[in-house]
């Protein structure tokens, strides 16, 4: 039976998760009126403004500082990469699909941690991985006439669970000095200033509404990296991540909902056998990634 901290660990770890299906639903909203970088030059920066005011709320300010500012720079542009490529895997991709494909990081953080933390790899670990991506290769069903996406979506996706699994393996060691917020908050500011010194060279014009969506974005981007933070307080982080593969659900229901995409025999299977091969990685003691960032 779980306790009452267990308990509300889930429930703050499936609102987190739900706030990101949503902030990743708007960006998909708005299509493609701004450029990417642009985009995400904004998404930096009210995720910045919403982590420190509730940093400063708690009146704990030093939370954000970085110890290691050298480390931090690499990691926050490894962000930006990843944040980029998460706002064009969108465009070209069903939110289905994209979920399916960004659960492929799971596996990849298993077998760079096997690699650069030498931490073992069972041979169930080993068939977990294989069935998993052997999942991938049925969701995305290249030998069928259906199509949930286009390359440059499967590429982009690509790219942003390899910079996402290297950022997550790097931070396992960053948080041995530095503190999950103060990860969040910087690489939010590294995001804004690179995005922003983008825009210099080409910047399309903001409308009220996309000031609003972008705003919105922001905040459930910041609210669900809130949830996910006070759901570790509460039980370890290799617990909290077993819920993260509720976004397929939301994100599936939300994508019929929303755009009417009905999910096909291939995408189903495939996203079956990533799901237990996640959640079979995720239930590990071996691994306990400690997620820093949104998506």
């Amino acid at each position: 039976m779980k306790s009452v901290s267990d308990l509300r660990a889930i429930g703050f770890a499936l609102s987190g998760f739900t706030f990101w299906v949503l902030g990743d639903s708007s960006i998909k909203l708005m299509g493609p009126g701004l450029p990417p970088y642009e985009m995400v030059a904004f998404l930096g920066l009210f995720m910045a403004i919403f982590l420190g005011a509730y940093a400063l709320a708690r009146g704990n300010v030093n939370v954000l500082r970085p110890r290691r500012l050298g480390r931090q720079i690499g990691r926050a542009c490894l962000d930006m990469i990843n944040t980029v490529c998460v706002v064009v895997a969108l465009r070209h991709l069903t939110l289905t699909i994209f979920y399916i494909l960004v659960f492929m990081a799971p596996m990849v953080i298993a077998l760079l941690s096997a690699l650069f933390l030498h931490e073992g790899l069972s041979w169930r670990k080993w068939a977990a991985i294989v069935a998993g991506f052997a999942g991938v290769v049925i969701a995305v069903n290249p030998w069928g006439s259906a199509r949930n996406g286009d390359w440059i979506g499967f590429a982009a996706c690509m790219i942003c669970v390899a910079c996402f699994s290297v950022n997550m393996v790097w931070s396992r060691v960053l948080t041995r000095t530095e503190t999950p917020e103060s990860l969040a908050f910087f690489s939010g500011l590294v995001t804004a200033a690179v995005g922003f010194a983008l825009t210099l060279f080409h910047a399309a014009p903001l409308t009220p509404r996309l000031t609003a969506e972008l705003f919105a974005t922001g905040l459930f981007w910041a609210a669900g990296t809130l949830c996910f933070y006070i759901a570790v307080k509460h039980t370890s982080a290799a617990n909290v991540s077993q819920y993260h593969y509720t976004q397929l659900v939301t994100g599936t229901l939300v994508s019929y909902l929303v755009w009417h995409d009905k999910p096909g025999f291939f995408v189903l299977a495939g996203g079956a056998l990533i799901l237990a091969s996640g959640l079979y990685i995720a239930a590990s003691a071996q691994i306990q990634v400690p997620l820093t960032e949104v998506n």
